[in-house]
């Protein structure tokens, strides 16, 4: 029991670690989808990011599925 719980945060771990990198990486570039809104004030700055939530929700649930599929 205990060692199934060890892997399952450990590859947990390493998902949301490949993750931070790559919205790191995204993130230094600019990067924006186009259904993301993006609100410039004069002292303000909106930012939210609809089309990536979408874009990510998306490619966990194909992700999460074959996973689940596998076991």
């Amino acid at each position: 029991m205990l060692k199934e719980i060890g892997t399952i945060l450990i590859v947990t771990g390493l998902i949301f670690l490949l993750a931070g990198g790559v919205f790191y990486l995204i993130g230094s570039t600019g990067f924006k989808l186009p259904f993301d809104i993006v609100i410039r004030g004069k002292n303000f700055v909106f930012y939210f990011p609809i089309g990536t939530s979408i874009l990510i929700s998306i490619i966990l649930t194909l992700l999460l599925s074959l996973i689940l599929r596998s076991k």
